[in-house]
């Protein structure tokens, strides 16, 4: 058996309260002028002020840069490097979900090792740590505040960058309910099937192993009893504190067993159309595992147990029908688009969008590898 690494930040708080405890630390650590990667809407909603109003309490100044996209492009990572050098913070705080923590984890690294974002596409570019990045989430899905992986859309060519590297990963991350229940349904939808996603793709993962396989079972779980409740009602705190552990664990997972082609394909999505990246892949999902059953049947039929299928009696082809099923149900019940049409994809761009998603990194650990044509058909079938 090859050597199993994992990869976690060396300190994380989740519950009730975490957010306070992570200034406190962060009060201890001696740094003295954060930049704060968030969006307009966080900023809106005044959870940036108050963080800043929080550090100031401890003698910490706070520089906020609020023009994060969606989806981060590489503009957005020097807008924001450009912010923390004028402002020579020493540094970085992430507020949000994905899109603010990987933006934050391009400008944080770059600005360690220098050069372009662009530089460091793949795996394990980085020379050198990046600056220090305490990543607070208010979504439960992406898991980007534990993981070493960077996500973002070179704005020339619009494919997604995919930068996996040990470096990115925080010295802190921080889940707090408290900072997600005013999170609105469509987007605890799309970020909790997101988190079902990084679950699955490492439950399958060829990376797999007894820690990953362990993180990814009971997340699954949590996801299967609870995001349907945190939708219907935002303000349901059990389900919403289980779903940041879902979501925690999931990431826990697939930083250590990577992904697979839901997200090689949905990277090309987000990129090429600006779409969300949590509808992208609960959308592609039930169908790339349709794909991968050939190769993973008996470990999605464990998948269908862990959503609450009965599968005692059926052969792992059957328990892995209904783990799609129950896949396919569940976006259902919690509003995620049919297809890509939905989406407002188009047909004639399927040739190159499965081009690119076989150059993602992701896709190195996906249990079947498809042809140019297989991903294709993914993408029809999805349609």
């Amino acid at each position: 058996m090859s050597t199993a690494t994992f990869f976690m930040p060396s300190v994380n708080l989740i519950g009730d309260g975490a957010l306070e405890q992570a200034v406190n630390q962060v009060s201890e650590s001696g740094f003295r002028h954060a930049l704060i990667v968030t969006d307009t809407p966080l900023v809106e909603l005044g959870y940036a002020g108050q963080l800043q109003q929080a550090l100031a309490a401890r003698d910490i100044q706070a520089s906020v840069f609020d023009g994060v996209q969606a989806n981060p492009t590489t503009g957005n990572v020097e807008a924001g490097l450009a912010l923390l050098k004028q402002r020579q913070c020493d540094f970085v705080i992430s507020l949000g979900g994905g899109s603010p923590h990987d933006c934050a984890k391009a400008i944080a690294l770059v600005a360690s090792n220098g050069g372009d974002i662009r530089d460091y596409e793949g795996v394990d570019k980085s020379a050198k740590a990046q600056l220090p990045l305490v990543a607070i989430n208010t979504t439960a899905g992406t898991a980007s505040e534990i993981t070493r992986f960077c996500i973002i859309t070179d704005e020339h060519t619009h494919i997604k960058m995919a930068i996996v590297d040990k470096h990115v990963t925080p010295v802190l991350s921080v889940n707090d309910p408290g900072l997600m229940k005013n999170m609105p349904a469509s987007l605890t939808a799309a970020t909790g099937m997101d988190a079902l996603t990084h679950a699955v793709e490492a439950y399958v993962s060829t990376a797999a192993n007894p820690i990953t396989d362990a993180c990814a079972i009971k997340a699954i779980t949590l996801i299967s009893q609870n995001l349907a409740r945190a939708v219907a009602n935002g303000a349901d705190m059990e389900a919403r504190n289980n779903m940041a552990y879902a979501q925690l664990l999931a990431g826990m997972a697939f930083n250590n067993a990577s992904l697979g082609y839901v997200h090689a394909m949905a990277h090309q999505l987000g990129g090429f159309y600006d779409l969300p990246h949590g509808v992208c892949n609960a959308v592609l999902l039930p169908h790339v595992q349709r794909f991968n059953s050939r190769a993973a049947a008996a470990r999605l039929a464990e998948v269908a147990a862990a959503l609450g299928e009965e599968v005692q009696g059926l052969t792992e082809q059957q328990g892995a029908d209904r783990c799609i099923a129950a896949i396919e149900r569940l976006a259902r019940e919690v509003g995620i688009p049919a297809g890509l049409r939905a989406l407002k994809v188009k047909e004639e761009d399927f040739a190159e969008l499965a081009r690119n998603a076989m150059k993602d990194a992701c896709g190195l650990t996906n249990p079947v590898q498809p042809s140019h044509e297989d991903v294709v058909e993914i993408f029809r079938a999805a349609y």
